[in-house]
């Protein structure tokens, strides 16, 4: 495990402070281990009710009344594991709460009782916000939280200390009339919203990727317990070569050699565990591929970045590049200003597939 103590500093420095965040990252970039630990670092100073949507169904963003029951069943399970009094994880549990007018309440009762009681502020983090397809329910409460954030700033209310929203689609983008570009396709709805119900988040620029310091940090620990004899500087930045320091697969580099290769780290065996991953079936690879068949105009962009040789430039209010940057394919040259592919391995992996692309088109 890289240490990311300095990626956690600066978020409870913005939690401190009681922001609204909203963290999009892409697919496999370490979301869901930060936000763990940073659940275990809140516990100190902080109720922390630490959930995800992942494992909810679509029948809980149906109605007011099941997102109200699912939402409160959330809590109070998180609650009842955390360092919580299991009295109060068990008051967030209300049958009486099936519309959000009552939620709005129980929330503010709920706040205001551990600020009192136990002199804690409650910070809520929600993991993996953007696997429903119905944008309506989640956006009235999104609407709830803001409404009462704005209150709470000016003394009216008591709510969330702070809440923090993860997934990979930006949750400030969606809009009734919109599309959850993770899991559903353009939607018929009734009413228009035009304006985010979450422009309250400030700006998430806490760079989860590795770099050379910390994946050599990471390689002293494992070399201090292994002894292999490698010389760490040389192959950390040659795993950084490769991967510009994605974390998922700076793990899975180092998991090759360490499983696969005999524990032999050379700069050829970065290579050749980087030929490895190049030629499996992984979660991340399988998630690129579908995304590049359902955006075409983002495939594009990429094809011609890659296979035709265009330059491209990096201007976020173009779609197709805030669409790549949020997936986390392509990046900013540091010296060009350019839009560069995000590392090597995806350069080739996307490179390969256009080329087959090409090759069996009629």
């Amino acid at each position: 495990m890289v240490d990311i103590i300095g990626k956690i500093d600066k978020i409870m420095e913005l939690i401190d402070y009681g922001h609204y965040i909203t963290m999009n990252q892409g697919k496999l970039c370490g979301k869901t281990t930060l936000l763990s630990q940073l659940a275990e670092r809140l516990a100190d100073d902080y109720i922390c009710a630490s959930i995800s949507f992942g494992t909810t169904e679509n029948k809980d963003f149906e109605s007011a009344e099941a997102f109200c029951r699912m939402f409160l069943n959330e809590i109070s399970q998180a609650l009842a594991v955390s360092s919580a009094p299991i009295e109060y994880a068990e008051a967030w549990l209300n049958n009486d709460v099936q519309d959000f007018q009552p939620l709005d309440f129980h929330i503010s009762k709920m706040c205001k009782a551990t600020e009192m009681e136990k002199n804690k502020k409650v910070v809520l983090i929600i993991d993996d916000v953007d696997k429903t397809c119905n944008n309506r329910v989640f956006l009235h409460f999104l609407g709830m939280l803001r409404k009462k954030y704005q209150f709470a700033r000016e003394n009216k209310d008591h709510t969330f200390h702070s809440v923090i929203l993860a997934s990979v689609t930006d949750i400030r983008n969606l809009k009734l009339e919109g599309i959850n570009i993770i899991s559903c396709s353009a939607v018929e709805t009734e009413g228009i919203m035009n304006n985010s119900p979450w422009n309250i988040a400030v700006d998430f620029d806490v760079d989860m990727s590795f770099n050379t310091e910390e994946i050599a940090i990471m390689l002293g620990e494992y070399e201090a317990d292994n002894r292999t004899g490698m010389d760490i500087d040389r192959i950390s930045e040659e795993i950084y070569k490769y991967t510009s320091g994605y974390p998922f697969l700076v793990s899975r580099i180092c998991q090759q050699i360490d499983e696969k290769q005999d524990k032999e780290w050379t700069e050829n065996s970065v290579q050749e565990a980087a030929k490895i991953i190049l030629s499996e079936h992984n979660t991340l690879f399988d998630d690129m591929f579908k995304n590049l068949e359902n955006f075409e105009t983002m495939y594009q962009f990429l094809y011609g970045l890659l296979i035709v040789g265009e330059s491209k430039s990096f201007a976020l209010y173009n779609p197709d590049v805030q669409l790549a940057a949020m997936f986390g394919y392509i990046k900013q040259d540091p010296e060009t200003k350019r839009a560069v592919v995000a590392n090597r391995i995806f350069e080739i992996m996307m490179t390969s597939y256009f080329v087959s692309k090409d090759a069996n088109a009629p």
